[in-house]
């Protein structure tokens, strides 16, 4: 019998016990992107998984953070890889999983990480395994994780590692939490995180006012000046999210912290916002203060280009055509690794893992049945992606 794209169906549905004893332990493997160690151990869960399997494994420290993954089944086939990225560790505490953390009710998965992002790596190992269980050996399927994905990758290379493993692929599916109406994500903001702080002169405000250097009044300039800098017709916002300072009423304050919040959806926006952040920053408004502030951290933004939509219009129609019915596109505000394949000018597609909600919480729940047809999604569409390569 030669080989079709209905074996592959036929996989998945046969395989549906397995899938999810794969989710399972992968939920039930705690792995708080603060808890190395844990970090690591799911990331030998699921390389001791993967080998079995075919895969080509590679486990790449991250100095404090938890480790990136790399996982290659068929290196050496003729085509151009196909990327599977994402992210292992995941925002919960140790402390809030409860003793049995996977359960399923009512057609619902529920643990910590089940929908960000466990259930979306779930998908990725499903879909390759469908796909070698009908002999596909067209092009390599690589599975590229980091272990510090939800603390900004503070501290490590892991964004640098997402982008020299993607390199080129075809394209890439960034396994994030589904929407919930199935549309994928077609471009991010990238996000800042501003902080910095005034230092001025304390001064009894009534005897002393002329000797102080009011730092509230300084970060008061910084806000005004940083307003200007929003455009809402490009997507760029900055917002002064947190500020303290001062003491007591009847005294001129000596310190004011900040921190803002800067998105934008291109890296021309990010470059000017960046600099004119700085200007202000080095400028005095109040003589005798100063101010201070931290080289930021980025998560750059995914933009939307012309390779992601001829990508989403090639993933409707295979979804189109196995019955699935369309699939449609949507930017989003918060950012994610995504960008990281855009910077590797590989054409890729994010929000793509299982539906559900609440992420990040500990209500967060997946659609169980979201697995099996993402993984039927993304087997058509990999078993098709010569027909993507001739259009493009």
């Amino acid at each position: 019998m030669g080989k079709t794209l209905e074996q592959v169906f036929a996989y998945v549905d046969s395989h549906k016990d397995e899938a999810i004893d794969l989710w399972k332990n992968l939920v039930n493997h705690k792995s708080y992107s603060r808890d190395v160690e844990h970090v690591v151990q799911v990331v030998e869960y699921l390389k001791s998984v993967l080998e079995k399997d075919g895969f080509v494994c590679k486990v790449v420290p991250m100095g404090n953070n938890g480790p990136s993954f790399v996982a290659t089944l068929g290196p050496d086939r003729p085509g151009k890889p196909v990327v599977f990225s994402g992210h292992i560790d995941t925002v919960i505490t140790d402390d809030l999983y409860p003793e049995e953390a996977f359960t399923i009710t009512d057609g619902k998965a529920y643990g910590p990480g089940v929908l960000d992002m466990k259930g979306g790596i779930a998908i990725a190992v499903n879909t390759a395994r469908a796909l070698s269980s009908a002999g596909y050996e067209d092009r390599p399927i690589k599975i590229v994780l980091s272990g510090d994905e939800e603390i900004s990758h503070q501290g490590s290379d892991s964004a640098a590692f997402l982008t020299e493993e993607s390199k080129g692929a075809v394209c890439a599916f960034n396994m994030e939490t589904s929407l919930m109406d199935g549309c994928l994500c077609i471009g991010r903001k990238g996000s800042v995180d501003w902080n910095m702080h005034v230092d001025g002169v304390e001064a009894h405000a009534g005897n002393d006012y002329t000797k102080g250097a009011n730092a509230i009044e300084e970060m008061g300039h910084k806000i005004v000046e940083f307003r200007k800098l929003v455009n809402l017709e490009k997507g760029t916002t900055v917002s002064c999210g947190v500020i303290k300072g001062g003491t007591v009423s009847n005294a001129v304050p000596k310190y004011c912290e900040m921190v803002v919040d800067i998105r934008v959806e291109q890296m021309d926006e990010l470059d000017r916002v960046l600099k004119s952040m700085k200007e202000i920053c080095d400028t005095v408004y109040v003589p005798g203060t100063k101010t201070v502030y931290e080289e930021p951290l980025q998560m750059a933004p995914f933009a939307t280009d012309d390779g992601v939509m001829k990508l989403l219009k090639f993933v409707d129609e295979q979804s189109q055509k196995i019955g699935l019915g369309p699939v449609g596109g949507r930017k989003l505000g918060g950012a994610s690794d995504a960008s990281c394949m855009t910077r590797a000018g590989v054409p890729v597609l994010c929000s793509c893992g299982v539906k559900g909600e609440w992420n990040h919480t500990t209500r967060e729940y997946a659609v169980v049945d979201s697995l099996f047809e993402r993984s039927k999604l993304y087997g058509a569409v990999i078993w098709n992606l010569k027909d993507f390569e001739k259009d493009n």
